[in-house]
């Protein structure tokens, strides 16, 4: 069984061939794919990922998100830059993509630290609007621990440099990507009062943004998937938000949560109408099985029903016949 080994970031487009639906058939939706932590557009991965896509649903367009224009700054931006900027850049993005803006829906697939950018875009502006999001590994109530680098990783050790500077303050809060999905359930305080990101997109705060709970209960499939063997995401229950205690290790499922009993994003409403979905994959972070792609693809990328406009015929031209 081939392995999509460490999927965990990419960016830029990729291209399959679209063929034009007519009004009565079936067409998938274009897919929209946000990498992880370290990885670039020019990884063979994430196009052969794309590929698989357009094998399992014909005519599949698929968009691969990117930050920077470079191999080297779109993987640098995974660790270096501000969450909320970035999705700005992304949330224009997507809007100028002809493809995409003009298509009913877009369907969403995040990997790691993508899948809780991508629910961040349905929440933040979801246009083009998302159909399905799904999520591999994704760090949906943030990180106790960050991710060690591996020597020779200069890159990720510059950023992990910067945690030095303390992961509350402004500069690194602004500037280092895993700190600002950083949560500390044993000083929640400082994380309220600090967090550039994640308190708010996850409407922790006093005051909820309605437009979040709106956007992210208009999903009609929001399916969260966590790896049995992850040992880089710490804690990895965080892939079905779910909070772990640091001390005892007892975790406390979202259904137990006060995130969910006062619907503070629309995860009990989603859950409630049969649209909110738990679902485990062997292995560890980020080890997809082409198997475990292809059920996705099928299951939640499948070609829909879209109701196209019929062609405008041209209008004709009078002419006035004193100008023949």
């Amino acid at each position: 069984m081939r392995h999509f080994t460490q999927l965990l970031f990419l960016a830029l487009p990729f291209l399959s061939t679209a063929r034009p639906p007519s009004s009565s058939e079936l067409t998938p939706l274009p897919l929209v794919i946000w990498h992880g932590l370290g990885d670039d557009y020019t990884r063979a991965g994430l196009k052969e990922v794309a590929a698989l896509s357009d094998t399992i649903n014909p005519g599949t367009y698929v968009h691969i998100i990117h930050i920077g224009d470079s191999a080297s700054a779109d993987r640098q931006a995974t660790f270096l830059g501000n969450i909320t900027d970035q999705l700005s850049t992304v949330c224009d993005q997507l809007a100028s993509e002809p493809i995409l803006s003009t298509a009913p829906a877009v369907n969403a697939l995040g990997f790691s630290q993508g899948g809780q950018f991508l629910r961040a875009y349905v929440e933040r502006c979801n246009f083009p609007p998302v159909r399905n999001l799904v999520t591999f590994g994704s760090q949906h109530n943030g990180i106790f621990e960050f991710q060690e680098c591996s020597w020779g990783d200069f890159v990720c050790r510059g950023a992990e440099a910067l945690l030095h500077a303390g992961r509350w303050s402004n500069f690194v809060q602004s500037q280092f990507v895993p700190a600002q999905y950083f949560r500390d359930p044993a000083d929640l305080d400082a994380y309220l009062e600090n967090s550039n990101f994640l308190a708010d997109v996850n409407n922790e705060r006093v005051l909820k943004n309605a437009t979040y709970k709106e956007n992210l209960s208009s999903l009609n499939r929001f399916a969260m998937f966590m790896f049995e063997d992850d040992k880089m995401v710490h804690p990895k229950e965080t892939s079905w938000f779910a909070e772990v205690d640091l001390e005892s290790g007892e975790v406390t499922p979202l259904r137990e949560r006060v995130i969910y009993k006062e619907d503070w994003l629309g995860l009990r409403e989603l859950d409630e109408k049969g649209a909110l979905e738990f679902g485990t994959l062997k292995g560890e972070h980020m080890q997809l099985a082409e198997d475990d792609l292809v059920k996705v693809f099928t299951e939640y990328f499948g070609p829909v029903e879209v109701d196209i406009p019929p062609v405008q015929s041209q209008p004709k031209v009078l002419v006035n016949q004193e100008d023949l």
